[in-house]
């Protein structure tokens, strides 16, 4: 304790203070020329009426506002000049704060409540929750660690704002009518425990409308009307201060892990303590990803399907036919492909295999069964080219196809028609146009939808049909497999000039399957952009919803961030935690959207047997890239909007 013959160091000094508010006709003038210091431990009480400018001078030392003229200093430094991060650091290490209203967040215990403050000041978890135990022990709140402010007395809570003032070591205590809102019992205790303060060296600066308040600090300052009308003094005790701030240092990486990490676990709990709220606000995403994705999803399946439909008219084959094209009404009658000119490319290298077709129709007969069917003559390769699969038997040789065997291969349609009562239809002779015909195969049903999956088909070698059935030389078509290390492009190029070459003319026309895929892939791909870009679209209005609702969260919130500012954070702080926000309710709206489309996708699955839904992986990542980069682009305005909040302004607000 030092007595009133000892100097002392002005902790501050304010001159000419000067404070304005609103413009023309309108401007008002709330302080003038304020003009006095304060020294350290020392205990002042501001009196005034309302209306006095008693608070608006309280702000401007407590670096929650700034004066419109005049100076401002702290420990001989002028606030004036300091930029507005440098002023959240005096907030954080040198004031603390007790409010009349008490300012808790209502989400926040007791305990963490008091404990608020040394997040800002850069207090690792462990240190700031045993001093914040140990404050409120020692105001007589230790079985109330664990109560939310509604759960406590206005006199409780009040003890937890004075518990958080002192958090950080609160140099200068700043209490804005302590005990405004209290009973009297209430109040005395309050004024015990600030007198306690003062004596263990806290700078106490006091604004009451309460004479009786005002008469127990050393020092008593009466404004009205703006103005300082007294400023006497009652005695002059001053004490030294023990239990100041600690001054925490960490490298720059060491210190943003610790503020993103920090951010990180408000944002979380700030979002599951409006869990209502934030589910609303991922609604938007949670639709957005679920499209998206399963857009994709369908997408992949359709052109999965039809790639095995194509596939089954032969994997990387070419189809030569006479005449000169599609809609030829001459085709039917060319004969100008022969048995030579399949010989002739079946030796080329770049082809595998070369089958002639020859085609006829005509009735079947077997017992006493009379229908009509279609016959191909095809070699000894057409069924590995086609992709055809056997179910029972098998089907002919190159030494049958040489001999003219009078086999034939029958598909399941014609196996179910005229063999239905036989199991095993292997073996039985047939009649086709009055040719006997023995069946040593039948292939596997047609799962393509379609006409030609309804049709009865039966293949024999292409000389049995040629000179025991049509009794022609001339063929329909050549089907030819191309090696897979060749380009099917350019295959079908070398073909067309190789028969041009032998035919004296182009009197024939290809059919690429390579080419139908490709154009296929092109057109699904199209159509799956185009449906993407329709849910992409609905992911940006969910975005859009995000920032809106983020908007709205932000106004709610003012008061939050105004007690956050009072008590230290600064502009990245608030800025880092609503943006982490927005993120993380992006992300966990992804998160929902990929598990609500896989959710719909098992249930497709699982009743649809024809068709399905084909997850990508790859999707699913962009996706939730996507909604992470829309949680950063839209939550960016309302963090930075939050983060540019004045501090008095958003402790103002209800």
């Amino acid at each position: 304790m030092f007595n009133g013959d000892k100097k002392m160091t002005n902790i501050i000094e304010l001159k000419k203070i000067n404070k304005f508010y609103g413009q023309g006709e309108n401007r008002l003038h709330v302080l003038k020329d304020i003009d006095f210091t304060i020294e350290k431990g020392d205990f002042v009480a501001i009196i005034g009426q309302s209306g006095s400018g008693k608070s608006t001078l309280m702000n401007i030392i407590g670096c929650l506002d700034v004066p419109t003229t005049g100076s401002y200093k702290i420990n001989g430094v002028e606030v004036g000049k300091m930029e507005k991060d440098q002023q959240a650091d005096l907030r954080c290490k040198t004031f603390g704060f007790i409010f009349q209203r008490y300012n808790l967040l209502t989400n926040l215990k007791a305990d963490e409540n008091a404990a608020l403050p040394a997040v800002y000041l850069g207090m690792n978890a462990k240190d700031r929750e045993e001093r914040a135990v140990q404050l409120l022990e020692d105001l007589d709140l230790g079985n109330r660690l664990e109560n939310k402010p509604n759960e406590l007395s206005g006199g409780q809570q009040q003890r937890v704002s004075i518990a958080r003032a002192l958090m950080n070591g609160g140099e200068i205590i700043l209490a804005d009518e302590p005990t405004g809102a209290l009973d009297s019992k209430s109040g005395e205790m309050v004024m015990s425990i600030i007198k306690r303060l003062h004596r263990q060296g806290h700078t106490i600066i006091l604004v009451t409308h309460d004479r009786s308040i005002a008469a127990q600090a050393s020092r008593m300052i009466e404004i009205k009307d703006g103005e300082i009308i007294s400023d006497t003094r009652r005695s002059s005790d001053f004490y030294q201060l023990a239990d100041k701030a600690k001054n925490i240092r960490r490298s720059r990486f060491d210190a943003f892990r610790y503020r993103f990490m920090e951010s990180f676990n408000m944002s979380v709990h700030a979002i599951l303590s409006n869990k209502m709220r934030s589910l609303l606000t991922m609604l938007g995403i949670i639709i957005g990803i679920a499209s998206v994705v399963s857009v994709v999803a369908l997408g992949n399946a359709s052109q999965t399907k039809i790639m095995e439909r194509i596939s089954s008219m032969g994997t990387n084959t070419i189809n030569i036919l006479p005449g000169e094209g599609f809609g030829d009404l001459r085709s039917g009658k060319v004969k100008t492909l022969k048995v030579r000119d399949s010989d002739f490319l079946g030796r080329q290298g770049f082809i595998d295999s070369s089958t002639p077709n020859v085609s006829a129709s005509g009735t079947l007969l077997y017992q006493n069964y009379s229908l009509t069917a279609s016959l191909t003559g095809v070699g000894a390769q057409y069924f590995d080219v086609r992709g055809y699969k056997i179910a029972q038997g098998r089907i002919f040789t190159q030494k049958e196809v040489d001999e003219f065997a009078s086999v034939v291969v029958i598909d399941d349609n014609t196996r179910k028609e005229i063999f239905e009562n036989d199991p095993n239809p292997v073996g039985k002779i047939i009649i086709f146009d009055k040719k006997p015909l023995k069946v040593i195969g039948v292939t596997e049903k047609d799962s393509n939808p379609g006409p030609m999956s309804e049709s009865m088909h039966l293949w024999t070698p292409y000389t049995t049909a040629m000179y025991k059935v049509t009794g022609s030389k001339d063929i329909n078509s050549i089907t030819v497999k191309v090696s897979d290390s060749v380009n099917s492009q350019v295959a079908e190029e070398s073909i067309g000039v190789l028969l041009t070459s032998l035919h004296g003319k182009k009197d024939f026309f290809m059919i690429n399957t390579d080419s139908i895929k490709q154009t296929i892939e092109s057109t699904t791909n199209t159509m799956r952009l185009l449906i993407a870009s329709i849910a992409v679209i609905s992911l940006i209005v969910g975005g859009i919803g995000v920032m809106n609702i983020m908007l709205v969260s932000v106004t709610e919130r003012t008061k939050e961030i105004g007690i956050r500012m009072a008590i230290g954070a600064k502009q990245l702080d608030i800025l880092q935690q609503f943006l982490i926000e927005a993120i993380l309710i992006c992300i966990a709206g992804g998160l929902m959207g990929v598990a609500l489309s896989l959710l719909v996708g098992w249930g497709f699955n699982t009743f649809s047997t024809d068709f399905g839904m084909d997850f990508s992986t790859t999707s699913i990542v962009l996706a939730l890239l996507c909604s992470t980069s829309i949680g950063v682009i839209f939550g960016y305005m309302p963090a930075k909007n939050a983060s540019n909040l004045n501090p008095i302004d958003a402790l103002a607000s209800e």
